[in-house]
């Protein structure tokens, strides 16, 4: 019979080598002040992002967004958060894009922050809803001019024969577009995220992190708590 020791021996020579001794959460972080947060999560949300760009954190608009397909299963990306007013968190798509197709099927969504540098956290959870073609639009024509190429060609997430097939369809949205500047992909949408539930964590190198979570209630008011790390 093997002894639980030696097994357990095993296992640790079995990882792999490349997760061995790396190390996490080695900074100085700020603690988090909670005596005096704000009614809303919007509010403490865009005091962490001011104090983000303050700090220099690279791409601190960057955020992971979390949807549910047809079959329940979840899927995540990166992309970019272009606005947030109040409790509502703005973010681009294509309509005919994987997450834009999962979220007419389905608009619950969730996007998280993660800025290593500060150790800290944001989760948010919510309902999403395109706001139309003419804000799309609007959004779309203030996109770089080679990202709106891209998107014009739309087809996103679709199989790519090669790369030459990519360029070649480029250069025809590229001429388009230098002909219509004025023009916008028909199905390029902003989605507003309107969140009914955050959470604020903020890092310990010990692991005792601190974590604050708004949740909106039925009568339409937010409710915070503390949450054991």
């Amino acid at each position: 019979m093997i002894s639980r020791t030696k097994m357990s021996d095993s296992k640790k020579d079995n990882r792999n080598p490349l997760f061995r001794g790396l190390k996490s959460l080695t900074g100085n972080f700020t603690p988090f002040e909670i005596d005096h947060l704000p009614e809303k999560p919007g509010e403490l949300f865009i005091r962490w992002f001011e104090q983000a760009l303050q700090e220099r954190v690279p791409e601190p608009h960057a955020v992971t967004l979390s949807t549910v397909d047809h079959e329940g299963r979840p899927d995540a990306r990166m992309l970019i958060l272009k606005d947030v007013h109040g409790e509502s968190f703005y973010f681009a798509s294509s309509m005919e894009s994987r997450k834009g197709l999962q979220l007419e099927q389905n608009p619950y969504a969730a996007i998280t922050f993660y800025w290593h540098t500060l150790g800290r956290q944001i989760r948010l959870r919510g309902t999403a809803t395109e706001t139309g073609s003419i804000e799309g639009a609007e959004d779309f024509r203030r996109r770089p001019a080679e990202a709106r190429a891209v998107a014009m060609i739309g087809r996103q997430s679709k199989v790519l024969e090669s790369q030459q097939e990519l360029e070649h369809v480029l250069d025809e949205q590229r001429q388009y577009l230098q002909e219509h500047p004025d023009a916008a992909a028909p199905l390029w949408r902003l989605y507003a995220l309107k969140i009914d539930e955050a959470e604020f964590w903020q890092a310990d190198s010990g692991r005792k992190h601190t974590r604050v979570q708004y949740r909106l209630n039925k009568d339409g008011r937010w409710e915070q708590q503390l949450l054991y790390p």
